[in-house]
């Protein structure tokens, strides 16, 4: 343990009392308007883990030299953020969506009960059960955009709207492990244990589809009341109706880009072909959401940076709990770590049972819905919903509680 470790683990621990203070931070800027700007920063969550990764960097330019500060920055994986990015932008395009909004319109019409509600359901339970074959953080893009009008909105309380938020995270966190390339956590174990998506749909992919239906059932149910005079979803009819080939180019360059995820080479090239697709139809278009993105990968590549630095305190707890231990371990490091980096770190160990793979995995994918840092997606939800809160943020404790009952639905499955 050197002495730049425990204070990237003192910054680290910063960053985590910084997320639950970003309220603190919007209240701030409220009564303080002179310096409004520097609080609103302050306050929004993407921009917590890469602030502190700024000054992480800074410090250790200042303690052992700019070039070693260089060479550790450079030396960290940043395939996830970018990939984020990439998939945020293309997945909340215009023709993406209303194709998805589409299924899901059809198939709620199908429903024995109102169509809303069927909506609802479908977006808190099919989508994110899509998002092992399309990604996690693209289910969590698409799931954002369609429920934002429906349930994060003015006459919803705020205690459904973070009960609706709890699942949407515990949702998409476990929905991804039908397969072994969707869910971050699994992805970074897939390969070293030989983990298939056949494995990963027999050992996680029904238990997770159990708890998925449970959750959205259970909250659907509670917000039922509220959706008198919400209006289904629909295509917007005032813009120009997309040609089916336009739709289906979209597509194709989602599908692209989720089968080069490892690859940011390829996947950056046709994030630059897709982006002059959109200018040269911007018709058939709305505003891509390059800033949210962008804070997204920012949060994400700070979480890269300063996680690289706790591998010497995660990793010996980790390997010295016993496999029920390591559940629940996993379930509550989770919360104060990215679920992958927990994951990841699991695979350095050798000689793991097959009984402890199992249960790492498990509990870092059940805790996944807990804080906004427990699963790459989440900061994607919070961009594109927190302005459906309070103050326009998500606290961090709120989300805690909100998250805290289909997470038990989730760890119960996965006991079995």
């Amino acid at each position: 343990m050197s002495n730049i470790e425990v204070v990237a683990a003192a910054l680290f621990a910063f960053a985590l009392v910084h997320t639950f203070s970003t309220k603190f931070f919007e209240r701030l800027a409220h009564n303080h308007p002179r310096h409004a700007g520097l609080f609103h920063l302050l306050g929004e969550v993407e921009v917590v883990f890469g602030f502190w990764a700024v000054v992480l960097i800074a410090t250790m330019a200042l303690l052992v030299g700019g070039s070693q500060a260089i060479e550790y920055a450079e030396s960290r994986q940043y395939t996830e953020p970018l990939f984020v990015f990439v998939i945020m932008v293309v997945a909340a395009s215009r023709p993406v969506v209303e194709v998805i909004q589409a299924l899901v319109a059809f198939i709620a019409r199908l429903a024995p009960f109102r169509t809303v509600v069927a909506q609802v359901w479908l977006c808190l339970a099919l989508v994110p059960l899509i998002g092992s074959l399309i990604t996690e953080p693209a289910a969590m893009t698409l799931a954002a955009l369609m429920l934002s009008p429906m349930v994060f909105r003015p006459g919803i309380p705020e205690w459904l709207k973070y009960g609706a938020l709890g699942v949407l995270f515990v949702n998409i966190s476990i929905g991804g492990t039908l397969t072994s390339f969707a869910a971050p956590p699994v992805l970074m174990v897939a390969t070293t244990w030989n983990w298939d998506s056949a494995f990963m749909a027999s050992h996680f992919g029904w238990k997770a589809v159990v708890a998925v239906l449970i959750n959205a059932t259970v909250i659907t149910f509670l917000l039922r009341r509220h959706f008198p005079h919400v209006r289904p979803m629909s295509v917007q009819v005032d813009k120009e109706r997309i040609p089916p080939l336009v739709s289906t180019i979209h597509m194709a360059f989602l599908s692209a880009v989720v089968a080069f995820a490892h690859h940011p080479v390829i996947f950056l090239g046709l994030f630059l072909l897709f982006m002059g697709f959109t200018h040269a139809y911007a018709r058939y278009q709305t505003p891509l959401i390059l800033k949210e993105a962008l804070l997204v990968g920012f949060f994400l590549a700070g979480l890269v940076v300063l996680g690289g630095m706790q591998q010497w305190w995660l990793q010996p707890i980790v390997s010295s709990l016993e496999p029920t231990a390591l559940f629940f371990g996993a379930l509550g490091l989770t919360a104060i770590t990215d679920n992958a980096a927990l994951t990841y770190l699991g695979s350095l160990i050798e000689g793991m049972s097959g009984l402890a793979k199992y249960m790492l995995v498990a509990g870092a994918v059940a805790g996944g819905g807990l804080t906004v840092i427990a699963n790459a997606p989440n900061p994607a939800g919070v961009a594109l919903l927190k302005q459906g809160f309070n103050d326009e943020s998500i606290g961090a404790g709120e989300l805690l509680l909100g998250a805290a009952l289909p997470t038990m639905v989730a760890a119960v499955m996965f006991l079995l």
